[in-house]
């Protein structure tokens, strides 16, 4: 009895703590280490094959472009008045992209709406690719939630997309926010897809199974070695989501689904077909048809380019 004691209250017992603890953080810094050394590498190489690439840095080019005027919409153009006394007249000095049916200025409506067309696609972007993230990760690790996550996601992609989206914007209402929710809604179960397949890989790794024996938290774990390792799927998911989601956007405007106080590329195209002129003024649409096919084609492009870039056989060349 006075042993247990003696031991219970051993004053090298909290010395002896302590430097478990530190060699468990050594350890656990060591293990780290070579993984984020070879990320910041392949990070590199990935950078370096990009830039590479001229198809890649064009495509990034027009995609940073079409952000600067979203962001300085109000400095490139004023916003379009209500009607103007130069109706449907083709491009000129005045009027570089022409005028609409009711005299407005396209080149502001294009510039305008490439804000609106910007803040769709990286809303819904970022939405989708949270939860859809969520969502994959959560189910390559904990295998029991991934049959039920795989259905779900099956039966979600199965569906019939554009009548789906019709529906729901129709019944909840024309707005900016019902056209986000609806477009990530629709968009997240082919980024749980993509995510997944690479978290699967991630989590049979054998660094992955170490890091269970260093600790019994499994977000600790999907933080530090799961998440980082998905990151490249990641990013080529919200490019390729972005472009999706524009042309969700445009087709929803178009439609008559869009918001209405609110200047888009789906939006002219709407206006010039309601007022019959899509035939007759070719510069309508014209000029948001080459914006949607800008922004589409360039985040493509640089989606394929960064899947190049970081291909291991061409960092080995």
């Amino acid at each position: 009895m006075s042993e247990n004691l003696h031991d219970s209250t051993d004053p090298l017992a909290p010395k002896a703590a302590a430097e478990i603890a530190v060699a468990g953080a050594v350890i656990d810094a060591a293990a780290h280490e070579p993984v984020a050394t070879e990320n910041v590498r392949a990070s590199v190489h990935t950078w370096r094959q990009f830039r590479r690439d001229p198809l890649g840095m064009i495509s990034l080019g027009v995609l940073l472009a079409l952000a600067v005027i979203s962001v300085a919409a109000g400095l490139l153009a004023a916003y379009p008045a209500s009607y103007g006394p130069d109706v449907l007249q083709p491009p000129s000095g005045a009027h570089w992209f022409g005028t609409d049916a009711l005299g407005r200025d396209v080149y502001a409506q294009v510039i305008w709406g490439t804000q609106q067309s910007v803040l769709v696609a990286v809303a819904a972007s970022v939405i989708a690719i949270a939860f859809g993230t969520f969502v994959a990760v959560i189910g390559a690790y904990f295998r029991r939630a991934d049959g039920f996550i795989s259905v779900i996601v099956d039966m979600t992609l199965s569906l019939p997309v554009l009548p789906l989206m019709i529906l729901v914007a129709a019944l909840v209402g024309p707005s900016t926010t019902t056209i986000i929710l609806v477009v990530a809604a629709f968009s997240w179960p082919e980024v749980t897809r993509l995510v997944r397949s690479q978290a699967l890989t991630v989590v049979g790794l054998p660094y992955v199974d170490a890091a269970r024996l260093m600790t019994t938290s499994p977000w600790w774990i999907i933080t530090r070695h799961v998440l980082p390792a998905v990151t490249p799927v990641i990013v080529v998911s919200v490019v390729v989501t972005a472009s999706r989601a524009v042309l969700s956007a445009a087709g929803l405007a178009f439609l008559g689904l869009g918001d209405p106080t609110t200047w888009s590329w789906g939006r002219i195209l709407y206006e010039a077909q309601q007022a019959g002129a899509m035939s007759s003024a070719w510069w309508l649409t014209l000029f948001p048809s080459l914006a949607i096919l800008a922004l589409v084609l360039s985040a493509t492009l640089l989606s394929i380019a960064y899947n190049d870039a970081r291909n291991p056989r061409n960092r080995a060349r």
